[in-house]
């Protein structure tokens, strides 16, 4: 810490050089944090279905098709089926077509018990299941359109021809999509002419371990049947649609370490630079009697506050510009609001700290370690 006021003073000594530095890491590791944070999303999304007791079941040609209300009856007399609630896609807007969000209807009776890691308080799906129009809304949602609890709102039509009429009476948080938004299938129904066909079937297990023999019977109960079904875990029905993005992801993380092994390039050429014209300065401290030790660490300390400095700004930065990116925006489908998590800020500074230090090390040595007589002799 005696050495502090000197690495400072050394620091501001160029300060268009030390800003820029500073900048053009902040930069780097902004890129590389906001562009390893999307596949990091997507995996802890993953994550938290794993050990999911749900089972999607829905028609084997594809998740757009449907299959027959009725199947309910049968699913639930399956062996380990504890509930069973039927999803229904509404894909409506609610002002313009740029204000799309997920959204769709479920039967209230059972959704409690089926999605209990919602974070829905139990009074508010009691109001779920006593009144028709009512709606569940994601947080992310909520905060986007600036919406409250009571608030009567329309989502207009897309895939349906009719709009539909909804009071807000819960907020999902918890583990539950923070964009999604479910109202009553019974009032849908009612508004399409009640068709009596449903988009999937949400399934609940007894217990984790029998959710392959449940889907295994699923399967094998509709087979050969006019709408054969495809039972999955939930992390496998949700990593369809993560796959879909899988190729941006890896670039993603691809391109970040590009950028910060060209920044750590550009850094270390700049420490150079600066440490070579401070040859003579440093060959004068020596010889008053400052150890190579002492200077080695001095010039380390240097790079490695102006790489903290540019970490700190970048990583947040970045946690900003996500934030208020995905808030406003329907990009992201499913995944809502894009959260930095701790362990990309955690990593994006440790890269910032290995780009201050590992950019200065070998002129730092090579400075520190010159013969004094030598050194001296360069200074004009």
């Amino acid at each position: 810490m005696k050495y502090a006021m000197l690495v400072l003073k050394n620091l501001l000594r160029s300060k268009r050089r030390t800003i820029l530095t500073v900048l053009s890491i902040a930069v780097s590791l902004f890129i590389f944090s906001a562009l390893v944070s999307l596949p990091a999303v997507a995996n802890q999304v993953l994550s938290d279905t794993a050990s999911s007791v749900r089972v999607a079941c829905h028609n084997k040609a594809g998740v757009t098709y449907n299959m027959p209300e009725a199947y309910k009856q049968r699913i639930a007399l399956t062996k380990h089926v504890v509930e069973v609630v039927p999803q229904s896609w509404f894909g409506g807007v609610y002002h313009e077509m740029s204000d799309q969000f997920p959204n769709f209807a479920i039967d209230p009776e059972q959704a409690e018990a089926m999605w209990p890691d919602w974070g829905v308080t139990p009074e508010q799906w009691q109001e779920f299941r006593s009144l028709r129009t009512a709606c569940i809304v994601g947080a992310g949602t909520m905060k986007r359109f600036g919406l409250h609890i009571g608030q009567q709102i329309q989502l207009r039509g897309t895939v349906y021809r009719f709009n539909v009429q909804l009071k807000i009476v819960g907020v999902m948080g918890g583990k539950a999509p923070p964009n999604f938004l479910v109202f009553r299938r019974d009032y849908l129904e009612e508004a399409e002419g009640r068709p009596g066909f449903v988009d999937n079937f949400w399934v609940r297990v007894d217990k984790s371990e029998n959710v392959p023999q449940v889907i295994a019977a699923l399967d094998e109960g509709f087979a050969n049947s006019s709408a054969e079904t495809k039972s999955e875990t939930e992390a496998a029905f949700v990593s369809t649609f993560v796959n879909q993005f899988r190729f941006f992801f890896k670039l993603a993380e691809i391109l970040g370490f590009i950028v910060v092994i060209t920044i750590g390039l550009v850094a270390a050429n700049t420490a150079a630079m600066s440490i070579r014209e401070r040859r003579g300065e440093i060959a004068v401290m020596r010889s008053i009697g400052f150890t190579s030790r002492t200077i080695l660490s001095l010039l380390l300390s240097e790079s490695l506050l102006i790489g903290l400095i540019g970490g700190v700004i970048g990583c947040g930065t970045a946690f900003i510009v996500l934030h208020l990116f995905t808030v406003g925006s329907s990009a992201m489908g499913a995944f809502g609001d894009i959260q930095m998590p701790p362990f990309v800020l955690v990593g994006t500074l440790v890269i910032a700290a290995m780009i201050g230090i590992l950019s200065a090390l070998v002129p730092a040595m090579s400075a520190s370690r010159r013969n004094i007589v030598d050194a001296l002799r360069t200074v004009v």
